[in-house]
């Protein structure tokens, strides 16, 4: 029953609204979230319940879940065939740089710029790196991160242009990516 909840966890689910947009990402390297012959999957940097939001968790608490929780992630990447690792938003970039202990290489992206009325655009950013380790867990494979400033279920104003402009730089990079 496990197995196949997990199997079937993208279909009819309440968190359709927020995978479809991950989803549209994703399918310019032909995987999937609905499909698990495709093989997409989703993992959290924190993989443990709290009762409250991320954003209401103070400066202090979120590090703590990061160091406890960083080698969770270091172990299931290690004993999966997980080779491409996409991060959705500055904030989950910048935990992941930080449990990974690696810097990104960071580039401006102009067609990823989000347009605002009454203030500057918001500068699209892409981050690109691999990684081996991860919180001291030898990974035995090289994983190419991708990620991108946008988170693209909550920005306000987030354009189906910039969703595909970043679908095409992921689908592009991830032709590098280690086998």
């Amino acid at each position: 029953m496990i197995l196949e909840s997990c199997r079937a966890y993208f279909l009819g689910n309440p968190y359709d609204r927020w995978f479809r947009r991950l989803d549209q990402v994703v399918s310019g390297t032909k995987a999937s979230f609905y499909d698990a012959s495709y093989g997409a999957c989703h993992l959290d940097l924190i993989p443990y319940a709290t009762a409250s939001k991320w954003t209401e968790l103070t400066r202090q608490q979120r590090s703590l879940l990061l160091a406890v929780a960083g080698d969770t992630l270091g172990l299931l990447l290690r004993d999966s065939p997980v080779r491409i690792l996409i991060l959705n938003g500055s904030s989950v970039v910048q935990h992941f740089q930080d449990i990974a202990n690696v810097r990104l290489e960071k580039q401006e992206m102009p067609t990823w710029s989000l347009p605002r009325e009454a203030k500057p655009n918001v500068t699209g950013v892409s981050y690109i790196g691999i990684v081996d380790t991860l919180s001291g867990i030898v990974l035995g494979h090289k994983i190419l991160i991708l990620g991108f400033n946008h988170n693209l279920q909550s920005s306000f104003g987030v354009t189906t242009e910039a969703i595909y402009a970043i679908r095409s730089w992921i689908a592009q990079a991830s032709k590098e990516a280690p086998k």
